[in-house]
């Protein structure tokens, strides 16, 4: 496909030169060679850090397009579906900077015009084709008309789907059956994930990239490893990170050659669990990604609320812009479609922790009113004032918060650690032995601030007493609730998994226990929890008791 024309003339000798060095960065085939820092050109180096990028909207707008289609028709026009895409960053007050267009669907084929991949059998595309509409052009387009920053956001492994919605159950990817050894088998997914080991896909994956990169005015393209690990043989992920790191370094090599050519660099970025740990569990370098200048920006976990941002920090220094990443379909267990006040609570710790900026995925398109016209799914409120205050410390301070810790599970599409939140803290048994956890609250002490710790516990009655410490300093129970009731805690029954049409309904004949306990001292950052049952449970009780939340509500006085 040839290059696009705008910028080929612009420092023809700089981009000459950058060319030359791209080109020998992707003709080395020495992991020798390959180790070596680069020196990255002045304009990618001004463009990472010196964009302005609060929020970014990792937005499925392939998801809408089926919803639409469904609600619409297959002759459905597109100005109605364009306009629903850009529905909140088009909210006068919102403070969204950026669109990562994720929306290459997960059926097999290209979703835009290409000589790589087949067309994707999809009839709403090829009406608004035979209309002359290339809705990846339009999507660009659109995000450069409102000055946004617009990325390409590529899943390195998905689910095959197929075109019109569902899972692809009969038909196997004709790629993965002429080359097996492409392939990972695994036991959430008959067809297998795609290996990075195997150097015939990520030749081939660069080819795909490269021909985005080429046709469309991107400013940037995520390698998003979220969807889905293992992209290495499992067990051997570590030990193979640099099967991973050669596709980074190829990538790399891809977009300053095209960065060269048309006169503007194209970022690269990737989406890598929320932990140190957890990316080398899952065989990800990022500290050599750093080092070998083969990445700007790092977006940080998916569906966790804590994330490790001033850990990466320490390790990467301000090399990579970081960006925690919060998914409002499969979200944190217990926590999905959750009001303002959590929201504010999540993003406060992010930018607390560090973020260059902050990132949400499967949130809604619009307000309710519009998705339900549309046809996609929809969300809370919340979302709309989240939008409005959650990319700046600033435009949150002083607003209740609520911080929460993370609860396991809800994510069996994994093998390895990215997104499953095996690690978290909750549920956790009560037992008169102290349990101790660490919650960040991003807000300090203050004349106008009060404190409440919340415990939810599963199992427990009206009188049992529970003996609780902030930072070494017994609390004081001031409420409890034997009768409290919370629609997304199924206890005794399995935690199910997480996404689904959000609505949950409360069982009528559930008994929680809330228990609240004012904190009159606490700690900015970092603090110290313990909890434990101050009685032995009865012999005869038939459950155990189980902590399933623990928050800390931060209320301030009306000013």
């Amino acid at each position: 496909m040839p290059l696009p024309s705008y910028g080929l003339t612009r420092r023809a000798c700089l981009a000459s030169s950058a060319a030359a060095m791209a080109a020998a960065i992707l003709g080395s085939k020495s992991r020798g060679i390959a180790a070596a820092p680069l020196e990255l050109p002045t304009d990618l180096q001004r463009a990472v850090g010196g964009r302005r990028r609060r929020i970014v909207v990792q937005h499925d707008a392939h998801d809408v397009l089926v919803r639409y289609a469904k609600r619409h028709g297959n002759e459905a026009p597109f100005g109605p579906f364009r306009d629903a895409v850009f529905a909140y960053p088009d909210d006068p007050l919102t403070q969204i900077d950026a669109l990562w267009w994720d929306v290459a669907g997960d059926g097999v084929g290209a979703v835009y015009p290409s000589q790589i991949e087949p067309p994707v059998d999809y009839p709403l595309l090829k009406y608004w084709l035979g209309q002359g509409i290339d809705w990846i052009a339009e999507l660009v387009a659109g995000a450069r008309k409102r000055k946004l920053e617009v990325f390409w956001n590529h899943r390195i492994s998905e689910v095959e789907g197929k075109p019109e919605g569902g899972l692809e159950t009969e038909h196997l990817h004709p790629l993965k059956a002429a080359h097996p050894d492409w392939v990972i088998p695994v036991n959430f997914w008959w067809q297998g994930m795609w290996n990075l080991a195997a150097p015939g896909l990520r030749e081939y994956k660069l080819k795909v990239l490269r021909e985005l990169a080429a046709n469309y005015d991107l400013d940037g393209i995520q390698i998003d490893f979220s969807r889905h690990v293992p992209c290495l043989p499992p067990g051997r992920q570590w030990e193979m990170r640099e099967e991973v790191t050669e596709f980074m370094r190829m990538t790399r090599g891809m977009t300053l050659e095209l960065g060269a050519l048309r006169g503007r660099p194209i970022l690269l970025a990737a989406k890598v669990p929320q932990t140190l740990e957890g990316c080398r569990i899952d065989g990800f370098d990022v500290a050599a990604w750093a080092d070998r200048g083969l990445v700007d920006v790092l977006t940080l976990g998916s569906r966790a609320m804590e994330v490790e941002t001033d850990r990466f920090r320490e390790v990467l220094g301000k090399r990579v812009q970081l960006q925690p990443c919060f998914d409002d379909h499969h979200a944190t267990d217990g926590y999905r479609l959750a009001p303002i006040e959590f929201l504010r609570g999540v993003f406060a710790n992010h930018w607390h922790r560090g973020a260059d900026s902050v990132v949400t995925f499967n949130w809604a398109t619009g307000l309710p009113e519009l998705c339900r016209e549309i046809g996609c799914e929809t969300g809370s409120l919340s979302q709309r004032d989240a939008y409005r205050e959650a990319g700046s410390f600033a435009t949150m301070k002083g607003k209740d918060k609520v911080f929460a810790l993370d609860r396991r599970g809800g994510y069996p599409w994994a093998v390895g650690f990215f997104n499953r939140n095996d690690t978290a803290a909750l549920p956790a048994a009560m037992n008169e032995t102290a349990t101790d956890f660490q919650i960040h609250i991003a807000d300090g002490p203050g004349a106008e601030a009060s404190l409440t710790i919340r415990l939810i516990l599963w199992g427990a009655v009206e009188d049992d007493p529970f003996e609780v410490k902030l930072n070494g300093s017994p609390l004081v129970e001031a409420k409890r609730d034997p009768e409290w009731k919370d629609a997304q805690i199924f206890s005794p029954k399995p935690q199910p998994t997480s996404g689904g049409s959000g609505q949950y309904a409360v069982d009528p004949h559930q008994r929680l226990l809330r228990i609240d306990y004012p904190a009159p001292a606490w700690r900015e950052g970092r603090n110290a929890l313990t909890v434990r049952r101050a009685r032995a449970k009865d012999a005869n009780a038939a459950n155990e008791t189980r902590l399933e939340k623990l928050e800390a509500h931060i209320r301030y006085l009306p000013s």
